[in-house]
Order: C-alpha cells, then structure tokens, then sequence
C-alpha cells in the first residue's frame, strides 16, 4: 500500500426525509443569497423543486435559478453559471440532480471567485483554485459519486475536449433513495454501471498487490451487481435503491482509493468518445470495458482472475489464471448483455462516421494503468467497438 493521508470534507445526509430534517440547519450557516442549479424539468414535475424552494424560504434565503444544466455539462453553462452568481452576488449554490449538474456547479464555485478563465488556469498554468462558493448537494440521479470528490468533467466544445476540472469539495450531500424513484430505469442501470466501473478503475490500479482498498472494492463491486440485478426485478424496492446510491458514493469518497494510484483509462476514452458523440456516460463504458479489457488481459491477468473469484463468485478450481481473467471479462460482458446496456457502438446509435482516430489521439493517458496504451491501440479499442 502506498503512503497516504485521509481527511475528507463532506458531510453526508443519508435516508428518506434527510433535505426536511437537516437543509434548514445546513442553510444557517450561509449567507442569504442562494443559488438553486438543477437540469431540466424533472425535479419540478416529481415535486423536489418545490419542497426545497419551501425549506429555502423557510431559512429567509433569496433564490436564483440556474437551470438547463445537461447531460455531459459545457464550459459554456459553467461559465453562465459563474455569472449569475456574481451577478446575484452569490453566498451559497445548492445543486440539485445527478452528477451532470453536481460536477456543473464544483467549477461554477470556482470560476466565480477566479479573475482569469479556470480552463487556461488548469490546463496552461497549471494552477488549483483555492477560494470557492460553498455548496451543497442534493441527490436525484445516482451513479457518478460526483457529489463525493471535487473533480468534474466538463466538455470544452470549442476545444472539442471532454476532460477534469477541479473545483470545490461539497459542505454536504443529501442522499434520499426516495428522490430516485422516479429516475427512468434506463438511467438507473447506466448509472448504477458507472459506479461498478469507478470500483473496477480504481481496482486495476497500482500497486497491483491486493490491500484492503482492494477488499472493499470487491464487496463494492459484489454489491452494485446485486443491487441493478434486484432493481431490474424489482422497480419499487427502495432498500436496492439505497444500496446502489450509497455504492456509488463509496466508489468516489477515496475509500477505494487509499494507497492507490487508479487506472481511469476506460473513462479517459469514454470522456472523449462523448466530447465527440455526446453519448450517455454509462452506456459508452459499458461498450469500451469488455474489449479495453481484453487488450489488457496480458498486464492484468492476476487482478482480472482474483475479480472472477472474489466479485463473480467463479470457481477457480483447475483453472489457471489466464483462464480465470478470460472467465472475468466473459461474466462481466455477459451482464452487460443480462442488464440491457449495449454492447456495440450501433447499438448507441453512434456513426460509422465517427471520427474514432481524432478521439483516441485527444485522449489522456493514465498513469495508473496496468498497460501502457498508446494512441495506437485505443483506436484499435474503438474500431473494434462497433
């Protein structure tokens, strides 16, 4: 394990009523100018908008809306989001919605308080913002752990970039299976897949002896694989539901993470392939794992045949190892077929068209990977997608 220290910021409101049982308190300790940020138009149709626009008036706040946050958020809407709240003289943003809209308002937070374009601070200069708008999260739409960590991911359509930013850490999120309810089946398994790949990305980093990260992980993974096969049977069971929104948050609070250095070669490439496409997150990994997977069987064959064992429950006996890692990735494209996400790039409607070489000569490399791509063999990976 390698050395590390752990200390996180954010304070977590779990369960059925936590927004009526703990915003108000929340809400004191800022000032009275909020900002209220939120997608389209399902939280006002299944009623969250209004219970917490009631709890905000309750605490004598004045609310600006920042709404039309999208899937796959742009630096424009962040940088429009950054000038309501200096317009509106800001002291407080409460993002409500998944993890479009939380990673939308982490660089709202910052680019408000930054007198020079936060893209070109990162990325040219190298800088980290230091002073932020305090935030808090409400959580509508599971999957990204994006209320967990300050990292976002923001398309830069000019620079046809879908890459990390880093921004403020949330004061606190409130996580209430009930407001998930409502989310579209479709949403929920992309999303509920995208927690078991932060689980498996962080998995397959280094080093590659397992720790007790890598423990938790497997019970992280074991758990998710459950739960979207509980969900998809039942709809209406509220405690899978809860397993699978507190799974996506352990998958990005660090816990998984301590002693680690992650993979995230899988998520570079889908960020990419969506600055290109505009695809549905989860989806696009489902595509790219099994084959990204295969390409790094050779490298990572002890990880991938402990995830046969310890996660799918494979029975190792007689099988070597290189036939436990090939047992891995057939049970985990097997589920993606069992849970309905799609296993090509037709399937995603995505063009024969596509331009797949400019997205893998525009994607980052990841340090932590167990093999070393190059931009060579991601477009391998990708052709081999459709």
């Amino acid at each position: 394990m390698n050395i590390f220290t752990y200390s996180y910021p954010v304070k977590v409101y779990f369960g059925e009523k936590a927004a009526a049982n703990n915003l108000v308190t929340e809400l004191s300790k800022v000032g009275k100018n909020v900002l209220l940020a939120y997608g389209g138009g399902s939280v006002k149709k299944n009623g969250i908008y209004d219970e917490l626009v009631g709890i905000l008036k309750e605490a004598g706040k004045n609310i600006t809306d920042f709404t039309g946050i999208m899937s796959n958020p742009t630096y424009n809407k962040v940088k429009e989001g950054a000038r309501l709240a200096k317009e509106n003289s800001i002291d407080f943003i409460l993002a409500v919605g998944g993890g479009s809209v939380i990673d939308c308002c982490k660089i709202v937070s910052a680019q408000a308080k930054l007198d020079k374009d936060i893209w070109d601070y990162e990325y040219a200069e190298h800088g980290a913002p230091t002073e932020f708008i305090p935030m808090g999260a409400v959580v509508t739409a599971f999957g990204t752990g994006a209320e967990m960590n300050n990292g976002a991911v923001i398309t830069n359509e000019e620079k046809m970039m879908k890459s990390p930013l880093w921004g403020a850490f949330y004061n606190f999120a409130i996580l209430d299976p009930s407001y998930t309810m409502t989310m579209p089946m479709k949403q929920v398994i992309s999303g509920a897949f995208d927690s078991l790949s932060h689980s498996m990305e962080t998995y397959m980093g280094s080093p590659r002896n397992v720790n007790l990260s890598d423990e938790i992980n497997e019970a992280t993974q074991r758990n998710i694989i459950r739960n979207i096969r509980a969900t998809l049977k039942n709809p209406d069971d509220i405690e899978a539901r809860s397993e699978l929104i507190w799974a996506a948050a352990m998958a990005e609070n660090g816990i998984l993470k301590i002693g680690k250095v992650t993979d995230f070669q899988c998520h570079m490439l889908e960020h990419q392939l969506g600055a290109y496409t505009d695809c549905n997150h989860g989806q696009g990994l489902a595509v790219l794992h099994p084959v990204l997977y295969r390409h790094m069987l050779p490298e990572a064959a002890p990880q991938f045949a402990r995830m046969a064992v310890e996660v799918w429950g494979i029975d190792a006996d007689g099988k070597s190892e290189d036939e436990l890692a090939n047992a891995f990735i057939d049970a985990l494209a097997d589920f993606i077929k069992e849970i309905g996400l799609p296993t090509t790039f037709k399937e995603m409607n995505i063009s024969e068209d596509t331009d797949f070489r400019a997205i893998a000569d525009t994607t980052i490399l990841t340090g932590g990977c167990a093999k070393k791509f190059d931009r060579d063999e991601l477009y391998k990976v990708l052709m081999e997608c459709r």
